[in-house]
């Protein structure tokens, strides 16, 4: 596929008090064309809000895309391509028979992440980079909402 038909999505979450007052916030680029999206909750914690900024994200599309997601948690870009797999085995249970934390939220990306063809990207937080400070910018409206 070519880089025309490429979904870029820059998700950032952030809590303010963890738990708190958070935000999650979105930056899609496709084809020329651009989305911000961004919401917020009274009481979250913050890998709540990481998961809600990719799951909103892949929300708004409309069909399926090959997709590139950059997230600066290392919680969302673990726990999707790699711990999810072992949770999912165990009936959402950690390697010690807990419930997997926000299992609601990871069921959600789950069954989203299947609808397209996604790569995940993790990229350094508040490191200059381009997409993740507009998803953080857009994070902090998310908070203000609140």
């Amino acid at each position: 596929m070519s880089m025309d038909n490429r979904v870029e999505i820059y998700a950032d979450g952030a809590c303010k008090g963890n738990p708190g007052r958070g935000g999650w916030g979105a930056w899609l680029s496709f084809a020329g064309k651009e989305k911000e999206l961004f919401g917020g909750e009274a009481m979250t914690t913050n890998n709540r809000m990481e998961l809600m900024a990719v799951i909103k994200a892949l929300e708004a599309l409309t069909r399926r895309c090959e997709v590139r997601v950059y997230t600066d948690s290392t919680y969302v870009h673990k726990g999707i391509s790699e711990w999810i797999k072992s949770w999912k085995a165990r009936g959402w249970r950690t390697a010690d028979k807990k419930p997997v934390k926000n299992d609601d939220l990871w069921r959600q990306l789950d069954a989203l992440a299947q609808q397209h063809d996604i790569e995940w990207v993790w990229v350094k937080g508040h490191a200059g980079n381009a997409g993740n400070e507009r998803a953080d910018v857009l994070t902090n409206k998310g908070v203000e909402t609140v």
